[in-house]
């Protein structure tokens, strides 16, 4: 992962980020009482309406902050603390469910993570999820490019945004058969009153090591006014449908990603 979270900010600020994810349950193809995983589950923001569905949760995410708030509000369930690179279950689930959180596994990861996913789904399993795509906020990591090198910088991308095709045929050399996927734009309105800069400091703060804090709020204002008039990016997101393992593959279908 790519981020260390400030709770207090993200439960204050952008707590509609789970919202978007919502309409991905209906993909999830499975009977209740069978096992859902939510990797990267957070705050527990979409490990409820898992629950509400009548699956039986256990709820992964790397945060121990996050984890400490969705156990508290559902104590019942189970949190495992772990890399979604390397989680490993008490048993093989039927549904890995996963929202906006793949994109901040390095590329350089993307396969350590998709073997990891597949290993821990019962054949015939599902994969559902949805994460940031090619072109995602590029309006916003173009300005930022653009104005640390104004000040002798190197701005380092840090977000994994793929295409379908760059990133379907990776889930098949791990035994996941892709049936359908869609990318497109999802414009997403900031919710504060500092709106774009807002979410530079929450979401894109690997690139500011080692700047400081005076030089950072200076970039920051200036991408933001680089972006302008419109400081609200375009989300650019892969979502995919219903997909099917391989003939004698031990993997998974995936419903998403």
């Amino acid at each position: 992962m790519n981020i260390d979270w400030n709770v207090k900010e993200y439960l204050k600020d952008f707590a509609f980020v789970p919202k978007y994810g919502e309409a991905v349950l209906d993909m999830i193809d499975a009977a209740p009482g069978t096992l859902a995983v939510d990797l990267g589950c957070g705050n527990g923001g979409l490990t409820g309406k898992l629950i509400e569905r009548g699956y039986r949760v256990i709820g992964v995410d790397a945060s121990v902050s996050m984890l400490a708030l969705a156990k508290e509000r559902y104590p019942d369930t189970t949190f495992l603390q772990a890399d979604a690179c390397t989680f490993q279950l008490p048993e093989q689930a039927d549904v890995i469910f996963s929202n906006a959180v793949l994109h901040w596994i390095d590329a350089a990861k993307q396969n350590e993570l998709i073997a990891n996913i597949a290993s821990q789904l019962k054949p015939g399993g599902q994969l559902v999820c949805e994460f940031g795509g090619k072109g995602c906020a590029e309006t916003v990591h173009a300005a930022m490019e653009k104005i640390f090198a104004a000040h002798g910088l190197t701005y380092r991308r840090t977000f994994y945004f793929p295409t379908v095709g760059e990133y379907a045929p990776m889930l098949e050399r791990h035994g996941l058969q892709v049936r359908a996927a869609l990318l497109f734009d999802r414009p997403t309105p900031q919710q504060t009153e500092d709106g774009l800069a807002d979410w530079i400091r929450m979401f894109d703060k690997a690139p500011f090591a080692g700047v400081s804090e005076e030089l950072q709020e200076t970039i920051i204002r200036e991408a933001v006014g680089d972006t302008a008039p419109s400081a609200v990016p375009r989300w650019t997101l892969v979502c995919g449908l219903r997909a099917h393992p391989h003939q004698g593959s031990r993997g998974g279908k995936i419903n998403g990603f």
